[in-house]
C-alpha cells in the first residue's frame, strides 16, 4: 500500500448524500483502515452564535478554513491532528479529539475544496450534486427525524441558505474529478431512493477505467440501463456514465468486471447480488435494501483510491 495516507474528498451541500456514500466506501476498504473526518467540525461558531450573528454554516467566514487546511497537510504526510468537534445533535462545539490517520482518509463536508491549498491535498475529489428538489426531500427527512426540526423550520433554513449555497458550495464542483448526481427517473413521482438513477461526470483530471467497451455493439443489451456519452460540464469536455435504478444484476456485472479486472482487491466486492456491504439504502420500514447505482458509484470511487495507493507505493 501507499507510504502515506490516500485522501478522498466528498463535498456537497447539506443532505446531498455525503455520509451514505462515505459509509459504503469505508465498508469496501475496511473500516479499520479508514479515517473519516467531517469538515463541519471546523465551524467557528456554534448553532446559537450563528443565529445571533446571522451567518450560515455554509459561509467560509463561519469556518476555520486555515486550521482545516493545516490539518489536511498534516494528514497527507501521515501526521496526527487535534481535530475540533461539532455536535450536530445539540449544535455545540465540544472538546477536540486526537486523530491519527490510517491508510485511507475520507474528508466529507461543505467546504473541502474552498481553497487551492486544500484542493491540492486530495488524491481523489468527488462532488455530490443531486437535484435541489431531491436534496430538499432528503434534508427534511433527516433533520425532522434526527435533529428535532419541523418541516417548516427545515424549509425556512434552506431558503435562508440558498444564497450561500449558490456562492460558496456549488462552485466547488469545478475543482473535482467526479461529479455524482443521483436523480429520479421521469416516471417517478416521488424519489424512491432504491430506484434512483445516477449520473457520473468523469473529468479527465484523473485516468478513469476504460468504459468504452460497454459501447461495443455486442453489448447492446446494456443500453437499456447503462449509457456512456461525451458531454460538457461547466464548459469543459467530460465523459458521462449513467446507470439506471432498474439495471439488472447481469448488466451491472459488466461494469463490475471492468473495475475489478484492473484492481484485484475489488474482486471480492464485485458480486453485488447478495452483497449487502455496499449500496445500502434503509427502507421506509427499516429494512436494508441495495441500490445498484449507489453500489457502483462506491466501487468506482474506491477503484480510484486504490489506484492512487498503488502509484504511491
Amino acid at each position: 500500500m501507499s507510504t502515506r495516507p490516500i485522501i478522498l474528498g466528498i463535498v456537497g451541500d447539506s443532505a446531498a448524500g455525503k455520509t451514505t456514500l462515505t459509509r459504503g466506501i469505508a465498508q469496501i476498504l475496511g473500516e479499520e483502515d479508514v479515517t473519516v473526518i467531517c469538515t463541519d467540525d471546523y465551524h467557528r461558531y456554534d448553532r446559537k452564535q450563528r443565529a445571533e450573528k446571522g451567518i450560515s454554516a455554509l459561509h467560509p467566514d463561519c469556518n476555520y478554513l486555515d486550521i482545516m487546511q493545516q490539518h489536511l497537510n498534516q494528514l497527507r504526510t501521515g501526521q496526527p491532528i487535534l481535530k475540533p468537534i461539532y455536535n450536530h445533535d445539540n449544535g455545540m462545539l465540544e472538546t477536540p479529539e486526537y486523530i491519527k490517520p490510517t491508510k485511507f482518509v475520507i474528508i466529507e463536508g461543505l467546504l473541502g475544496y474552498a481553497t487551492r491549498a486544500c484542493q491540492d491535498c486530495f488524491d481523489v475529489k468527488v462532488f455530490l450534486a443531486p437535484p435541489e428538489s431531491l436534496r430538499t426531500q432528503w434534508k427534511v427527512k433527516r433533520d425532522t427525524a434526527k435533529r428535532g426540526y419541523t418541516t417548516e423550520e427545515v424549509l425556512e433554513q434552506l431558503r435562508k441558505r440558498e444564497s450561500d449555497s449558490e456562492e460558496f458550495i456549488r462552485p466547488q464542483r469545478q475543482w473535482t474529478d467526479i461529479v455524482v448526481s443521483f436523480y429520479p427517473s421521469a416516471e417517478q413521482i416521488h424519489g424512491n431512493d432504491l430506484m434512483l438513477n445516477v449520473r457520473l461526470v468523469l473529468r479527465p483530471t484523473i485516468p478513469h477505467p476504460n468504459f468504452t467497451r460497454i459501447l461495443d455493439p455486442s453489448k447492446s443489451h446494456l443500453s437499456s440501463a447503462i449509457r456512456l456519452e461525451l458531454d460538457r460540464d461547466m464548459g469543459k469536455p467530460v465523459d458521462v456514465l449513467e446507470v439506471d435504478g432498474h439495471a439488472t444484476s447481469e448488466q451491472v456485472k459488466e461494469l463490475e468486471r471492468i473495475l475489478c479486472n484492473d484492481i484485484p482487491y475489488l474482486g471480492k466486492f464485485c458480486s453485488l447480488e447478495g452483497n449487502q456491504d455496499i449500496g445500502k439504502i434503509i427502507g421506509t420500514t427499516g429494512e436494508t435494501l441495495q441500490s445498484y447505482p449507489l453500489a457502483l458509484t462506491q466501487l468506482l470511487i474506491t477503484y480510484h483510491m486504490l489506484k492512487a495507493a498503488r502509484i504511491y507505493q
